[in-house]
């Protein structure tokens, strides 16, 4: 390949194995352990246990694509995957190419820049090709686009999965804009599988704090960690990383004032410097999360001023919400693991049970397990038993109702007194709990923030549905249906009515207009009498005493602190 390459007066520059930092593994990524056990599957096993693969008869995955908002580790696993690949006798070449810097504006040379980067991953097999920003290098193909652009596509298209197999050549893609890629890129054979990268929730960011502060002296309490995971709500993995990095800055500005002062190098004693816990809220109101510096997080906690007033109410909320869409308890269960979305939860629920993998039939049994006069209805019972309603995956419970949340179309809506303000803290506290679920703002700044407001709707509503179970938020549903209008609430209404029945995808609404005055489409959205409407009370006496109590007696009472010179 190099005196190929050389003979056609190409470089190898873009093609050149990549030195990637060597201690990154898998142990130092937080919050990602179904996606591990995936990559694993993919890249680890066919390496350490082909017999495994051969036996079956089958191939391994050979593409995934990581997806989500910037700053939630897709890069950082896929370094990961190879500092893991390339330890003891394994040896994987890691290729990692930008998408834009597969782009020439010589007309042929992107093909060929692609074909030789894939001819050198094969030659050096096995390896894997990361490609970063992927929505650049292939996007959605049009009328629109030149056709330059779309050659590369397809060139790319044919080399993923052309007639000639590319052997053990694992190509990761990594976007944020999934809505962006190609179509045909997204089937087996080329990408199989999709892994969304979510905002982590409460036990992914103190596993992620615990990884960025584990060589500190002293180690931060588990108490802190628990702390700061609740108020870092809205925070990515690099956020974490930035937010840690600013509390080490503040320790040293309070312990060394003085060498911001000095021109000169000064002697520091390090073990002097302490972090200690107001450091990191110092550090926090400096740093901006990722994902608040674009479109602010909905969720956040009730405040400590309104918590006295809405604390009962956000209860009562939340035992009914649990009514209407059951897969909130799961959520709201303090004893449940990370990784709720996934197939993971009806495992764990599996083993809890009864059942044995003995129980299962195998696949060329032909005697019937049940006693039915129809042979064929008893082998679609026994093998239906095991099909998971919520997941599509294969579960033992699914036979039980009671053993897997199912919920009808689950809608709820909170309805306040106008004028009062509850409706948009309590919903914001609500979403703060759910926050293991994706949650998608469907509100007026969101839809008319590009030039096509139907299109973004589609877009939320369909991504709703595929990573599901999810919420979709609709604050003051009835300005909101007055503003957008008869196309969007066509869209909308259409595109609700098309999720099947029982996927979990909840509609969270708010509104300051009693159910009797709304327009009577959002009424037909809303079941009264299966609890999906909820009248927000006013504070009760009790509620305003203690409201009351604490803001005068407690803390007014108490003398301003003293400020030292």
């Amino acid at each position: 390949v190099d005196k190929d390459t050389m003979k056609m007066g190409g470089s190898l520059a873009g093609v050149e194995q990549m030195q990637i930092d060597g201690s990154v593994k898998f142990d130092g990524v937080g919050g990602l352990s179904d996606h591990i056990s995936s990559l694993k599957e993919m890249v680890i096993f066919p390496l350490l246990y082909p017999e495994i693969f051969e036996r079956l008869k089958i191939e391994p995955p050979r593409g995934c694509l990581f997806y989500g908002p910037p700053g939630t580790g897709k890069t950082l696993l896929a370094r990961a995957l190879a500092n893991e690949c390339s330890q003891g006798d394994m040896r994987v070449t890691f290729f990692m190419r930008k998408g834009a810097e597969c782009l020439s504006k010589w007309i042929g040379e992107s093909e060929r820049q692609l074909r030789l980067l894939f001819e050198q991953a094969y030659h050096m097999r096995p390896s894997i090709i990361f490609f970063d920003e992927i929505d650049a290098l292939a996007p959605v193909r049009s009328n629109k686009q030149d056709q330059i652009h779309s050659s590369v596509v397809g060139t790319l298209l044919a080399l993923m999965d052309g007639l000639a197999s590319r052997g053990e050549v694992v190509v990761i893609g990594a976007t944020n804009r999934l809505d962006s890629i190609d179509p045909a890129l997204r089937r087996p054979g080329r990408f199989e599988r999709e892994f969304r990268f979510s905002l982590p929730n409460k036990e992914a960011r103190k596993e992620i704090f615990k990884i960025h502060t584990q060589d500190w002296n002293p180690k931060p309490s588990d108490n802190l960690l628990e702390e700061l995971a609740e108020e870092c709500v809205g925070y990515c993995g690099a956020d974490i990383k930035a937010l840690c990095a600013e509390t080490g800055l503040c320790a040293l500005r309070h312990r060394y004032p003085q060498l911001y002062e000095s021109r000169e190098r000064l002697q520091i004693n390090m073990d002097s410097i302490k972090i200690k816990a107001n450091d990191f809220s110092t550090a926090m109101q400096k740093t901006v999360p990722a994902s608040q510096r674009v479109v602010p997080s909905p969720g956040r906690a009730l405040s400590a001023i309104s918590k006295p007033l809405l604390k009962n109410t956000l209860e009562r909320i939340l035992q009914t919400l649990q009514r209407v869409f059951p897969h909130a308890e799961l959520a709201l269960n303090k004893d449940q693991q990370q990784g709720i979305t996934s197939t993971s939860t009806c495992l764990k629920i599996c083993q809890s049970k009864s059942f044995s993998d003995e129980e299962s039939p195998s696949i060329s049994e032909e005697k019937p397990t049940h006693k039915t006069p129809d042979c064929k209805k008893a082998e679609f019972c026994t093998f239906s038993r095991y099909i998971c309603p919520c997941y599509g995956s294969i579960c033992k419970t699914a036979g039980n109702p009671r053993d897997q949340p199912t919920c009808y179309r689950p809608r709820f809506l909170l309805i306040e007194e106008p004028g009062s303000g509850q409706a948009s803290d309590l919903a914001a506290a609500v979403i703060h709990s759910l926050e293991k679920f994706p949650i998608y703002t469907l509100d007026t700044p969101t839809l008319f923030a590009s030039t096509s407001p139907d299109e973004t709707c589609v877009q939320l509503m369909r991504e709703a549905q595929r990573t599901a179970p999810s919420i979709i938020y609709l604050p003051q549903i009835p300005s909101w249906w007055d503003t957008v209008g008869p196309t969007v609430r066509s869209v909308f209404t259409t595109l609700l009515q098309s999720i099947p029945r029982f996927t979990p995808v909840l509609l969270l609404a708010t509104s300051n207009i009693q159910l009797r005055d709304l327009p009577e489409e959002i009424k037909t959205l809303f079941n009264n009498e299966y609890e999906e409407v909820f009248r927000i009370p006013r504070p009760t006496c009790a509620e305003r005493r203690h409201f009351f109590e604490d803001l005068v007696m407690k803390q007014a009472a108490q003398p301003p602190a003293l400020k030292n010179n």
